[in-house]
């Protein structure tokens, strides 16, 4: 019954992905005398909470019940929303039953002892491991500071994304496209070297599918984007950062501050580049939670072969090109054993694509 009921919320959590960012996403679920009477999810960042949605809907029927929640409440961190902690006292609730704690140093553990010294019984860890997985963006970037990053790239069979005139469009197939826009849709941000942006000219927003586009980045150690880039244009629909390093060109900062892109200023590493790991950390530091890389080959290798992506979204296209530019570069692996690994994997259709998903193991 409990593990049942919590699959119930685990199903509902993942409706808010792509607005309940840089909060965790939530679900819950109301029994009482083995009927469901109610249901909540966490909308979006600043709405109600998944519990007060849910006592909401149970109304009356929530006195003496018992709730099913993927993540411990908060107990009034948040300021935006009143707290859960509070709200599920009042209701009368009877038992909560919890699938993970809340990492963040404000509530971990807190909310379930406040809970308890209500006078609520409570138990926690009912598919936590499955609640954890659910929310691996949230645990991520509040135990670490930074930013869960998915590398997502189309290729062909023998592992190249482009001819060696860099000609790329389009190798996947148009459900994989609109994949990729799914993708950009539950991503904070979305990044790309400078390569893909002067080879390509991309817009990276969200437009084959309904969602949110993501905060753009371009990392650009020597500010060469052109400024009538398409990712300079339509702010009001997606903000533009640019990353880059000490003593690039002033006047181009200039140019760029004034059409209302921010120039973030960052480490360069060892080749004079834009160093991804500072970069990701101040990303971090700016609230976002989660980032989509686009590549190119030269960003995708570099953020392997530096252990800095936590999952890998491929599609494959069933064509063979020979000579052209690889998906990934030099990793420096001369022994089998040391490489890079996914687990677990999914492997699914979109078109004529495969597509091969998996997480990094660290």
């Amino acid at each position: 019954m409990e593990e049942r009921c919590m699959r119930r919320a685990l199903g509902l959590a993942p409706r808010g992905l792509g607005r309940a960012s840089p909060n965790p996403l939530v679900g819950a679920v109301i029994v009482k005398e083995e009927r469901t009477v109610g249901e909540g999810y966490y909308h979006r960042y600043g709405g109600d909470h998944a519990e007060v949605i849910a006592l909401r809907n149970a109304q009356e029927e929530a006195k003496d019940a018992t709730i099913y929640i993927t993540m411990e409440p908060c107990c009034g961190y948040e300021r935006k929303v009143p707290s859960c902690l509070d709200a599920l006292v009042r209701s009368g609730i009877k038992r909560v039953v919890v699938g993970t704690l809340d990492p963040h140093r404000a509530v971990n553990g807190k909310g379930v002892q406040l809970l308890a010294h209500s006078g609520i019984e409570t138990r926690t860890g009912v598919l936590e491991e499955d609640c954890r997985r659910l929310n691996q963006i949230y645990f991520k970037y509040i135990l670490r500071g930074l930013p869960f990053v998915t590398l997502k790239f189309a290729q062909t069979l023998d592992g190249r994304i482009a001819t060696v005139t860099g000609s790329s469009q389009w190798i996947s197939s148009s459900a994989s496209l609109k994949l990729a826009h799914k993708l950009r849709s539950t991503h904070d941000a979305i990044l790309v070297g400078i390569g893909t942006l002067l080879k390509d000219n991309p817009m990276l927003t969200v437009r084959l599918i309904k969602g949110r586009s993501p905060i753009r980045v371009i990392a650009d150690s020597r500010l060469r984007i052109p400024l009538n880039s398409n990712v300079l244009q339509e702010q009001h629909v997606a903000h533009t950062i640019v990353a880059t390093t000490h003593g690039a060109n002033d006047k181009k900062k200039a140019s760029l501050s004034k059409m209302g892109i921010e120039v973030m200023e960052v480490a360069a590493d060892g080749q004079r580049r834009v160093d991804l790991e500072d970069l990701l950390i101040k990303m971090g530091t700016r609230g976002i939670s989660s980032v989509l890389v686009e590549g190119g080959s030269q960003i995708i290798t570099s953020m392997l072969s530096r252990g800095l992506a936590d999952k890998i979204v491929v599609a494959v296209a069933p064509r063979i090109l020979g000579k052209g530019i690889e998906a990934v570069g030099d990793l420096g692996i001369s022994d089998i054993a040391r490489t890079v690994k996914l687990s677990p994997v999914k492997v699914y259709r979109r078109g004529a694509d495969l597509i091969v998903e998996g997480e990094i193991l660290s």
